[in-house]
């Protein structure tokens, strides 16, 4: 006699149900809409782990940007600067500093146009 798949569909089923939960209509009710809303979900989560990233680093270099132009300097001569001077600050701390800290982010600045003088 075949084996049916009775218990184990049913806990797939279960599995599948509870992570739709709080979707609308047919994307919480119905099995085919429930697995297609939850592929179509995975996909945008992975994609959106990347951008997120991605904006981050573009809102940290406005701000880096912003902060030195009030110091009378180029972002790209700022991180070029940096470079010749061998502080390796990423830009996530460099943002932090420029606005929490204004006053170490002058010392910084100052050690950037330091390098690019000599």
């Amino acid at each position: 006699m075949r084996t049916r798949k009775g218990a184990a569909r049913t806990q797939s089923k279960k599995r599948l149900f509870r992570k739709v939960k709080g979707y609308t209509g047919g994307r919480r009710r119905l099995l085919r809409s429930a697995k297609e809303t939850l592929i179509r979900a995975g996909v945008y989560a992975f994609r959106d782990r990347r951008l997120r990233r991605r904006e981050f680093r573009a809102l940290w270099i406005v701000r880096i940007s912003a902060a030195c132009r009030l110091r009378g300097m180029r972002y790209s001569q700022f991180i070029y600067g940096l470079k010749r001077s061998g502080i390796e600050l990423d830009r996530k701390s460099l943002s932090e500093i420029a606005v929490r800290d204004p006053s170490g982010f002058d010392v910084i600045v100052a050690a950037a146009k330091e390098a690019l003088a000599a």
